[in-house]
């Protein structure tokens, strides 16, 4: 089989984030150009249409249900302060918000496209306020109807156009419930509530009567949920094992879609509301790859469209008849003339731990790999922690296996998507269990008969940088060379510097800089940088409002006066991540590069 360069995986493209407008025409975000722009289309496998033609990603986009306009949001070099713009049919674009130094969070489009909702910090950094604004208002021009005192964001409009959903986060696995009436000001708390509790993914059900949402008040597990307006919540659906991680409802007809995480993989159910907590299920969707996400409606509900995709898919947009779950993909994303046989789909496996707890993983081995023993391994360490690694496209990790390289990606404790008591496991004080979880997952490779166990590569981004930090520290002997993308090297500067809507609830999962400082200090790989022996590269954006830069230059810098080799590369026109094609091609090719050297 032929052997393609790293530039070719990383062109395959993504299409995804789809709105179905008034006129049943479809937008959706693809990154032809490098990065995700707006494109619409008339018809399944039809010729689509650029609409935005920027350098920087746009984030979202949302048709308006009345006109055949829409919204959508885009932030400056990756500093994730998003502005609302709207586009017109004839390709004007306004700029809505005009406040490039403040955030602003989507809440929706008002039922009858007249004003839309938003939440933003414009009048606090550290808070966000709730607005609604006329579609054709721009900038100062949008009315304050509640002042916020924490992180705010706006879930949707109620169907008669009065009432908004709000939820506050305290941290990621603790949120409140709001319904705040507009023209009054006046809010209504729905989920007083003790200890840690998750509210996410809150849709308004039929008649503006109650809200569907998932939750884990009443389980290990997040359930699906109905939450009456007088704070009473009934579970519609509960699997003792698996999370219920997202629900969408059609606010005017009661047709709902629901998903199951299993085991990283995603089981959609689609229905229709036969009663407060009863659901007429419909067939269930036929979908390639095995994840699905983000559905949206078309009028009438009478289909819906979701972004596809699979280790082995490249994400794409399907169009679903609602009540058959026949599907049909409207998007023409390319892999860039890779044949998709060619591509590895991962094996999920477990390994037990130091205290015998198993903790899952994704493995990728190779076609060609033997029993030989001669198989380099990437350690691939998600973020979050609050996150989970599932087996959605991914160019680059293809791309190691296609090079002989196997992959490794372990959900260490932490991880969401296997309850509440998991995810809790590496909190505060417990933080470095998670790392010790790193180590019995690289004992397991050194079990495995393809795997060289002198070539074992530790790379991850974000907290997953901070994880291959700590387990150079720690483990020092374990490892070729590490990648650290975007990562904490530090949790006190870290903290000190984050930007100040985030430092609250970054301190609900680390610590706070208050009581927990000298604990902090003890975990930062930067104050055992001495320990480092493997090679060691370290990758950022300049303008990251999570994990500022500061974190890559001193961890470079300590490692280097060590005499580890280092390489350190920055990108003035990055945040949190490498989000343009040319910028991820010219990383990712010096990572190779560095690992074909030291690996």
């Amino acid at each position: 089989m032929a052997e393609y360069d790293l530039e070719r995986y990383l062109n395959v493209r993504s299409a995804y984030g789809a709105s179905i407008g008034p006129d049943g025409r479809l937008a959706f975000l693809m990154d032809t150009t490098g990065v995700g722009q707006v494109w619409t289309l008339d018809e399944p496998g039809g010729w689509p249409e650029q609409r935005t033609f920027y350098d920087e990603p746009v984030s979202f986009v949302d048709y308006s249900p009345e006109r055949p306009e829409l919204v959508f949001g885009m932030d400056e070099g990756g500093n994730e302060r998003a502005q609302l713009y709207r586009l017109d049919p004839d390709g004007h674009v306004t700029d809505l918000t005009g406040h490039p130094d403040a955030k602003h969070r989507w809440g929706g489009w008002r039922p009858d496209g007249e004003a839309f909702a938003f939440a933003s910090n414009r009048r606090d950094e550290a808070v966000f306020d709730v607005y609604v604004q006329s579609r054709d208002a721009t900038g100062d021009d949008a009315d304050l109807v509640y002042e916020g005192d924490g992180w705010f964001t706006v879930g949707g409009w109620s169907p008669d156009g009065e009432r908004l959903v709000l939820s506050e986060a305290h941290s990621s696995f603790d949120q409140d419930v709001y319904v705040l009436d507009v023209e009054s000001g006046e809010t209504t708390h729905l989920t007083p509530h003790e200890g840690s509790v998750r509210y996410t993914s809150v849709s308004w059900g039929p008649e503006g009567e109650a809200l569907y949402l998932v939750t884990d008040e009443r389980s290990d597990t997040l359930d699906l949920a109905r939450l009456s307006l007088d704070g009473e919540l009934e579970v519609v659906r509960s699997d003792d094992r698996w999370n219920v991680d997202g629900v969408s409802v059609d606010r005017d007809t009661g047709r709902l879609a629901y998903s199951r995480n299993v085991d990283g993989y995603t089981d959609l159910t689609v229905g229709e509301l036969d009663g407060p907590t009863t659901i007429e299920e419909f067939p269930t969707p036929d979908l390639p790859g095995g994840l699905a996400g983000g559905v949206a409606w078309g009028p009438d509900a009478d289909r819906f469209a979701v972004s596809v995709t699979g280790r082995t898919v490249n994400t794409n947009v399907f169009v679903v008849d609602t009540e058959t779950g026949e599907s049909e993909r409207w998007t023409r994303a390319s892999t860039a003339g890779i044949p998709t046989e060619s591509f590895v789909e991962p094996e999920v496996v477990r390994f037990e731990s130091f205290d015998g707890r198993e903790i899952p993983a994704l493995f990728s081995v190779p076609a060609d790999a033997g029993a030989d023993g001669d198989t380099p391994v990437v350690v691939d360490i998600h973020g979050g922690p609050e996150s989970q690694r599932r087996p959605s496209f991914a160019g680059l990790t293809q791309y190691f296996l296609s090079r002989g390289y196997a992959v490794f990606e372990p959900n260490v404790r932490g991880s969401t998507g296997y309850g509440k008591a998991y995810t809790h496991l590496d909190d505060v004080e417990k933080r470095m269990d998670s790392v010790r979880d790193v180590r019995a997952g690289v004992d397991w490779l050194h079990d495995h008969p393809a795997v060289d166990p002198d070539r074992i590569v530790a790379m991850g981004g974000s907290y997953g940088g901070f994880m291959v930090l700590a387990s150079l520290t720690e483990y020092p002997d374990l490892w070729a060379a590490g990648v650290d993308v975007v990562g904490i090297a530090n949790f006190v500067t870290f903290l000190e510097n984050t930007g100040d809507w985030r430092r609250e609830l970054r301190e609900a999962e680390y610590g706070s800089l208050a009581e927990d400082r000298e604990f902090l200090e003890s975990i930062s790989p930067i104050n055992r940088a001495d320990r480092i022996s493997a090679p060691l590269f370290v990758l950022h954006g300049a303008n990251d409002p999570r994990v500022p830069v500061g974190e890559a230059e001193q961890i470079a810098a300590e490692v280097a006066d060590s005499g580890v080799p280092v390489e350190k590369l920055i990108f003035d026109d990055e945040g949190h991540g490498i989000s343009k094609r040319e910028n991820r091609i010219e990383a990712y090719t010096r990572v190779v590069d560095f690992l074909d050297d030291h690996v």
